[in-house]
């Protein structure tokens, strides 16, 4: 849908209709798609069900809250597009939509750290450079301030008076975003530094953590865990690009290329991380595999010979 209606500047933004004003008075140079922002509504809805089903029953409740937020945030935010389908001058949807589609992601990248924390502890925390609480208190916090960045950027573009008042906005949102592909980058590299340190270094060799370890289903999710998170990843480096030319630019009025590339994007880690739970994946060792965020006791030389003995074993 192109511009239509005659341009009048004169009628207030809330007042317009398509017969008074055309879309270039709109938040978009495009009606937003019915049917395409419906279909990931019901998806997004319809996810939040399995998640809390299998997030209960493993008792997952750090990824389950995590997981909760960011569909129910993907689910308010297109419901506002759908809105804005029938009403494409109503400031009040767009900024629904602006605010929870681009924080949603946050929620799910945050229940991504949580898994890499349990699964260190799986393989042995003593093959990370950093402790599982130090990294959850490193991502998590990125994550927060990436939010924080985000929804104050969004509400400020969208309530702005002038243009100057509104790329500020733009620009807050941006280093939001440009935080969040940072920190999942930086996430992946640990990942490939941890793998590279597993595969020289000596596995936990508690019992039930090599039990997990040797189940196919967890070798299935790890891997499905490292492509949610690229997912993610190329959702957010979409995001930084689309904004990156303002709310007039070719990217952010191509309802196409945000279908595909955010809520594809979305709806693919979705659909790993949910098919491919951690909870089965742990073989109820989930529990068992948490941290504390205080310090342990340095093992004695007798400790480490026992470990290496037994090690030897296996």
């Amino acid at each position: 849908m192109t511009i239509t209606g005659q341009c009048n500047f004169d009628i207030p933004r809330y007042d317009c209709t398509l017969e008074t004003c055309c879309l270039a008075q709109s938040s978009f140079l495009y009606i937003p798609s019915f049917g395409g922002n419906l279909f990931f509504t019901i998806f997004f809805a319809a996810a939040i069900i399995p998640q809390l089903i299998i997030g209960i029953w493993y008792r997952t409740w750090g990824f389950a809250v995590g997981m909760f937020c960011g569909l129910l945030l993907e689910v308010i935010g297109y419901v506002a597009r759908v809105m804005l389908h029938g009403s494409p001058f109503d400031a009040n949807p767009f900024l629904i939509y602006l605010i929870c589609l681009t924080i949603a992601p946050v929620f799910i990248t945050a229940a991504i750290y949580l898994c890499l924390t349990r699964i260190i502890v799986i393989y042995g925390e003593h093959n990370s450079r950093i402790r599982p609480s130090t990294i959850a208190i490193i991502f998590m916090t990125s994550d927060f301030l990436s939010l924080v960045l985000q929804a104050i950027g969004g509400a400020i573009a969208d309530t702005a008076d002038d243009h100057t008042t509104g790329r500020h906005g733009i620009d807050i949102m941006i280093a939001g975003l440009m935080l969040q592909v940072i920190s999942l980058a930086l996430f992946l590299s640990f990942v490939a530094h941890f793998t590279w340190r597993c595969s020289r270094g000596v596995l936990n060799q508690d019992p039930e953590k090599v039990r997990v370890r040797q189940r196919s289903a967890f070798r299935v999710f790890m891997a499905c865990l490292l492509l949610a998170t690229v997912a993610v990843l190329v959702r957010s480096i979409f995001r930084v690009a689309e904004l990156w030319e303002g709310f007039r630019g070719k990217l952010w009025n191509n309802e196409t290329d945000f279908l595909v590339l955010d809520g594809a994007m979305m709806a693919l880690a979705t659909i790993l991380l949910t098919a491919f739970h951690p909870g089965p994946a742990f073989g109820g060792q989930w529990s068992a595999a948490n941290w504390t965020f205080k310090s342990k006791k340095p093992k004695t030389t007798s400790e480490i010979d026992l470990a290496t003995h037994d090690a030897a074993k296996y």
